[in-house]
């Protein structure tokens, strides 16, 4: 008992519950039996280890994530993701227990957008209508007009008239390919992904020379560069459908690593190959979605900490662009 106090007394310094986990365990077993006695769900995002997308209720995007947030019967919902995505569950289902396993699982793109500086920005451009990227804090989307994601962004701009100014944030690199891909001329928050802006682009072009019949598959999020390489660019979960659908037999996926375990056990025939970053590392994955772990999650659906508070002023100004956004993806099937 003593081991736990302290751990709870750590809990916002480290970030998790630090408490050893014994090893005879089967956390599979675990988590089911805890799902079952709390009445909670575990939504995971797809960079997620494959541990916890195996036990998870629920893999997704970012989309498909706060839609399913939305309209879950669970008691509890444990999002084994970053602290935004936690953050935007916890908007849409106030009543309900939200809880992550680590709370230090930020989101290099989210923190390069402080509300503070944010908001001085748009008071500058009286007369745009905000469109903020989901990967973004409560902060950003409560002072946002509408949400967007990387599946729905290209509808949720089509759908603002054209003569119309729109200040897009915080990622400068999907903000250029959705402005290139609409032809509206979008203000940029220069914000972006550690993970998606350090692809190399010869590493790209030397794995396309010994894969030749590989195609390569990449995220909006990344440069310019990297997108002009790509056969197709589209949202993880566009990605993992197209790896379904296409013919192809190879594939160089520019994104975060962990969905490449979803396409291997969608497409056992198919071989995947992760796109290298501009360092030593032979693949690219993101640290703060791989801070959580099976030990973690456990532990916080154990213990029903670490849980995600909110002011619930910030909470409603958060939540209408979020609702926007899914009903714009309502009407155009999204």
């Amino acid at each position: 008992m003593r081991e736990l106090e302290i751990a709870k007394s750590e809990l916002q310094k480290k970030g998790y519950l630090d408490l050893p986990v014994d090893v005879r365990l089967d956390l599979f077993a675990e988590i089911e039996r805890l799902k079952k006695e709390k009445n909670a769900i575990v939504l995971a995002h797809y960079y997620q280890e494959p541990d916890i997308q195996d036990v998870a209720d629920y893999i997704g995007d970012s989309l498909g994530l706060s839609q399913q947030a939305a309209k879950t019967d669970a008691d509890i919902i444990v999002f084994a993701g970053v602290h935004f995505m936690a953050e935007t569950a916890k908007i849409l289902s106030p009543q309900k227990k939200v809880l992550l396993p680590d709370l230090k699982a930020g989101c290099s793109l989210a923190d390069s957008a402080p509300p503070e500086l944010f908001r001085k920005f748009k008071e500058k451009h009286p007369d745009h209508l905000v469109i903020s990227y989901i990967n973004c804090s409560a902060g950003i989307k409560a002072l946002s007009d509408i949400i967007c994601t990387s599946s729905n962004a290209e509808k949720i701009i089509e759908s603002v008239p054209k003569g119309q100014p729109i200040i897009f944030a915080p990622d400068r690199n999907l903000g250029a390919y959705l402005s290139k891909k609409t032809g509206r001329d979008m203000l940029l928050w220069n914000g972006a992904c550690m993970v998606h802006e350090i692809f190399s682009l010869e590493k790209i072009t030397k794995l396309k020379i010994r894969h030749p019949k590989a195609k390569v598959i990449a995220h909006p999020e990344c440069e310019a560069a990297v997108l002009e390489i790509a056969d197709y660019i589209g949202s993880t979960t566009g990605l993992l459908n197209f790896s379904k659908k296409d013919d192809a037999k190879e594939y160089i996926v520019v994104t975060e690593t962990g969905i490449l375990h979803q396409m291997q056990k969608e497409n056992p025939s198919k071989t995947f190959i992760p796109a290298p970053p501009n360092n030593a590392c032979a693949c690219n994955d993101c640290p703060h979605m791989k801070l959580n772990t099976l030990e973690k999650l456990y532990l916080c659906m154990e213990y029903e900490e670490p849980e995600i508070t909110m002011n619930e002023q910030l909470r409603i100004a958060a939540k209408k662009p979020i609702e926007r956004m899914l009903e714009i993806s309502a009407h155009y099937g999204l």
